[in-house]
């Protein structure tokens, strides 16, 4: 997969490069800013009892 990634990026290696970090920048943003909200209220980090 990566390796299709890379052939399909535009430019030489530079150019490349920089257009992957931000496909991984956008990447993170995507799943900070709308994953990861989604799932909290399913995920209870705050609620830490433990029970016998």
């Amino acid at each position: 997969m990566y390796a299709w990634l890379w052939r399909k990026l535009p430019g030489g290696r530079p150019r490349k490069a920089l257009a992957a970090l931000a496909l991984v920048v956008l990447a993170v943003a995507v799943l900070w800013y709308v994953v990861f909200p989604l799932f909290e209220p399913a995920v209870t980090l705050d609620e830490v009892t433990v029970r016998q």
